[in-house]
């Protein structure tokens, strides 16, 4: 298979499949401080969970990236081809900016709905392709209905905002509120705020 890495994290390498360029491959890498039989179940265990969540998100009709092939230890999925957010939002005019916050808001509730903690909700993991908002990466994903993992969720977005888009942050976190609408919003913000004094007072 000829790939081309683009991406490489703690856990996993990211290709480029070259052939077509519209999938990529998520390879989960060894870690040689692990015995190499937990290592292979480990990895086999994450690789699967994975791909049940983005299993479960796409059927929910939540804009994730299609599945294509799986294997013990590797995914390969969809290409999403178009902006990474973390790099064009700071880029787009403000009622760009806001209506692709909003936008992510809605997929975020979407998932919560279906029980789907992201993880890792940052505008890095959040990819716009035409005018939908697509959901990437879902390596630190997992099943829950907790209000608590809900909402640090959102203390995670809103974190990266802050870093990230700090310009305009309350505003844009304020939008993507407005199309936040599960099941149970108002425990979930009211849990967000207890989260975020958690966070203020550990880093104190």
């Amino acid at each position: 298979m000829d790939k081309q890495l683009i991406a490489q994290g703690a856990e996993a390498k990211i290709f480029l499949i070259k052939k077509n360029k519209k999938s990529i491959l998520k390879s989960r890498i060894p870690k040689a401080y692990r015995h190499p039989i937990l290592d292979k179940q480990i990895r086999t265990r994450r690789t699967r969970s994975e791909a049940k969540i983005i299993f479960r998100a796409h059927e929910q009709n939540i804009n994730v990236p299609k599945i294509i092939n799986t294997s013990k230890f590797e995914i390969e999925i969809e290409f999403i081809d178009g902006d990474k957010i973390s790099e064009k939002l700071n880029l787009y005019p403000a009622s760009k900016q806001f209506s692709v916050m909003e936008k992510l808001g809605e997929q975020t509730a979407k998932l919560h709905d279906a029980g789907i903690i992201h993880g890792d909700l940052t505008t890095s993991n959040a990819i716009l392709r035409n005018s939908d908002i697509f959901v990437i990466d879902f390596g630190l994903s997992f099943f829950s209905h907790k209000i608590e993992d809900k909402a640090v969720d959102l203390h995670l977005i809103k974190q990266a905002l802050e870093a990230k888009h700090y310009q305009n942050h309350e505003e844009l976190f304020e939008k993507f509120l407005t199309a936040y609408n599960p099941k149970e919003k108002e425990k979930i913000l009211s849990r967000l705020k207890i989260v975020k004094n958690r966070g203020r007072y550990k880093s104190h």
